[in-house]
């Protein structure tokens, strides 16, 4: 053992590296203090203008270091996620290399012990690799999407998708111990023939890079197909699991909205004027409607035909709804549901769905939103938009039966999906049977212990020496 080494967690940093969006940097704010609880120091490191945007809403006593590069990017520039993977690729790279080599020679003695990617940002593995750094993934969605981007390959293989990620065959993906998908629902099928040629070389090079990963921490629970009778995996189930797999070892450590403390830094300024609207509504009354940061796929054709269904149903409403989608509503409506239903730019999302008053969600399926959902047992209206929320949308609809799916925004659809979920008795209690199987106290030390075994095992490799490879042996 004449190659040990001394690893002093108080010396120790973590860099957080997350895709440059909301939905990214939130959750791994919460990975950030979850390491600062074990002794580490935490570094997130995001493009300057997102830094500028979440530094004054992150507490001085969290502690997490917040660390700016630039993205190469104009100012003014649409960040849309082709400018944003060029960016990532072509010009970040650079500066976080910069910034390992300037926190890896601290005059406090401080080391940087691993860099944590998330897999969208895949580019920062390569950096681990080149400094020298022991590197783990980290996925932000369910486990079931990562599993179905694993299984390009073998799709490409089998003649379902073609070598360039188009479906050649009608009909359904159907991987183990997984609900049906539609073939034209995979995560990189967006836009443009184009466009989803260059969203799938993306995802195959994310693939690609993650394949030298020891570790990939995701952002969800075991055996999220089970249903609430089935028994549960334990932490020594998935150790010998991990045991018998190919690399990266997967740990499952959420949902972290619920494990950490931290409040959600949003990008945006909240509306907390709904929060008193919400006071006066009645109990259970209220249609929550947001379909997170990312609203440009539904149209201003679908959020006129949505505002007039609302209006129709004549029930209270809360819409967050950009300024930018505003045109999309038809004149006056604004004046005539002033009474019936407030809409705003952003709202405080989780204390709005802990509200009394709100009964039904209709969300885009982001898996974020979905935890928050379940966490403060709200049914759902589904209308996934893209990614991974057709993933998402199966697991509350078929597996869990927590929502109900929305063809469309027409009066009817809206109406039908509002009646199944009232008239589903046993909803609520199928949600609060998830809440706890997800977020209850045993699933609570299941995702500490399943961190502390990522941990023990990265502080193992660290003492015993790292290939920047990322091969290594040993025994869990």
């Amino acid at each position: 053992m004449g190659n040990m080494k001394c690893i002093k967690r108080s010396n120790s940093i973590i860099i957080l590296v997350p895709y440059p969006a909301q939905g990214h940097v939130t959750p791994m704010l919460k990975l950030a203090s979850a390491f600062l609880s074990h002794g580490f120091k935490s570094v997130l490191v995001t493009p300057d203008h997102i830094h500028n945007q979440i530094v004054p809403k992150v507490e001085q006593n969290d502690k997490i270091l917040c660390m700016p590069i630039p993205d190469g990017l104009d100012k003014d520039a649409p960040r849309d996620f082709f400018a944003i993977e060029k960016a990532m690729e072509n010009t970040m790279p650079g500066h976080l290399e910069s910034l390992v080599h300037q926190l890896d020679h601290h005059q406090d003695g401080d080391q940087v012990v691993c860099i944590v990617a998330d897999l969208l940002a895949s580019w920062a593995i390569d950096v681990a690799n080149r400094c020298g750094v022991p590197s783990a993934g980290f996925w932000p969605a369910m486990l079931a999407t990562y599993r179905l981007i694993t299984a390009i390959p073998d799709m490409v293989r089998t003649g379902l998708i073609s070598d360039t990620g188009f479906p050649k065959q009608l009909g359904g993906v159907c991987l183990p111990n997984q609900p049906m998908l539609s073939s034209e629902d995979l995560p990189w099928l967006i836009g443009t023939p184009a466009s989803r040629k260059a969203r799938f070389k993306f995802w195959k090079r994310t693939l690609d890079r993650s394949k030298t990963l020891p570790w990939l921490l995701v952002n969800s629970f075991p055996n999220e197909y089970c249903t609430n009778g089935e028994q549960q995996l334990d932490h020594h189930q998935l150790v010998k699991m991990n045991t018998q797999a190919q690399q990266p070892l997967v740990f499952p450590i959420g949902p972290l909205s619920k494990h950490t403390t931290i409040k959600n830094p949003s990008f945006w300024e909240e509306d907390t004027s709904c929060l008193t609207w919400l006071d006066k509504q009645n109990p259970n009354s209220v249609i929550y409607i947001s379909f997170g940061s990312w609203v440009s796929p539904i149209g201003e054709a679908k959020v006129r035909s949505l505002a007039l269904a609302l209006e129709a149903l004549g029930k209270p409403f809360l819409w967050v709804l950009g300024s930018s989608w505003l045109g999309g509503l038809p004149n006056g409506y604004l004046e005539r549901v002033s009474r019936q239903g407030k809409v705003v730019s952003w709202a405080p999302q989780l204390e709005v769905l802990q509200h009394k008053a709100v009964g039904f969600y209709l969300a885009h399926c982001g898996w974020n939103s979905t935890m928050e959902a379940i966490q403060c047992q709200k049914p759902l209206l589904c209308y996934p938009v893209a990614g991974d929320q057709f993933v998402n949308c199966a697991y509350i609809v078929k597996v869990w039966r927590i929502g109900v799916k929305l063809i469309g925004f027409g009066q009817k659809d809206v109406e039908e999906g509002l009646k199944k979920v009232a008239e589903d008795a046993e909803m609520s209690n199928r949600l609060r049977k998830l809440n706890e199987r997800t977020m209850g106290d045993e699933a609570n030390l299941r995702a500490v212990a399943n961190l502390s075994a990522f941990i023990d095992d990265q502080l193992k490799i660290l003492t015993l020496g790292f290939s920047s490879n990322g091969v290594h042996d040993y025994d869990l």
